[in-house]
């Protein structure tokens, strides 16, 4: 066994002796036990997870679906980029979502703005889903859609090869369809990215690089 397990461990005793785990010597991605929990990833604000090292073509056509629970009203939840302009993302600013995307002529960008500033922002989950086809692109949240014109018509493709960061990106990765910094506080779930008819489900468990995110579990609802 190479994995680490999701559970939560307590009460632990060795030769008779309990053991003290409020201060270990060392610590590496444990975090503390809540008395719900759902299922989801909770990114703690202060990271990312990073998925398909080789790189996620977008190209022409995706359809990204998500779940999000939030109560903070920035935060990152997605971006694929490329070495150039091409990329796409997905952000909450000022509890607005946006969805960018530039083709290679120029980002453009399609906002659901809800009528209350905290309304997506309410510790509840939310449904989202963003799509891109050729040069159109839409966002559907919690059934509402919006979508936005496009003056660069004869540019369809977005050429991206770099991976897919969730809840944030490193410092050091430029992101050209990202205006915020802000690492994700909530949880996350049920990231689906769709071409035609093959879609795949991602699991962050999986991820080659973890950080500030428990893959398993979010802690119950915040009240």
């Amino acid at each position: 066994v190479t994995h680490s397990i999701p559970a939560c461990i307590g009460s632990m005793t060795m030769n008779s002796k309990q053991l003290d785990n409020e201060s270990p010597v060392s610590i590496f991605a444990v975090n503390k036990c809540y008395v719900t929990v759902q299922d989801g990833t909770f990114f703690d604000g202060s990271g990312f997870a990073a998925l398909v090292r080789e790189g996620y073509k977008v190209r022409t056509d995706v359809n990204i679906t998500l779940e999000f629970r939030t109560t903070a009203v920035h935060g990152v939840l997605l971006g694929v980029s490329s070495a150039k302009v091409d990329a796409i993302g997905l952000e909450i600013v000022n509890g607005k979502v946006l969805f960018h995307v530039n083709n290679g002529a120029g980002r453009i960008t399609t906002a659901y703005e809800p009528r209350g500033t905290n309304s997506l922002c309410d510790g509840k989950w939310h449904k989202l889903q963003a799509n891109k086809s050729k040069h159109r692109i839409s966002l559907i949240i919690d059934g509402n859609l919006v979508q936005t014109d496009n003056p660069y018509l004869q540019s369809t493709s977005a050429d991206t090869n770099n991976p897919i960061y969730v809840g944030g990106y490193p410092a050091d990765v430029k992101q050209n369809c990202l205006t915020s910094k802000n690492s994700f506080h909530g949880c996350l779930r049920n990231l689906v990215f769709t071409k035609g008819q093959q879609s795949e489900l991602f699991d962050f468990s999986r991820a080659f690089d973890l950080r500030g995110v428990f893959p398993h579990s979010c802690p119950g609802a915040e009240h």
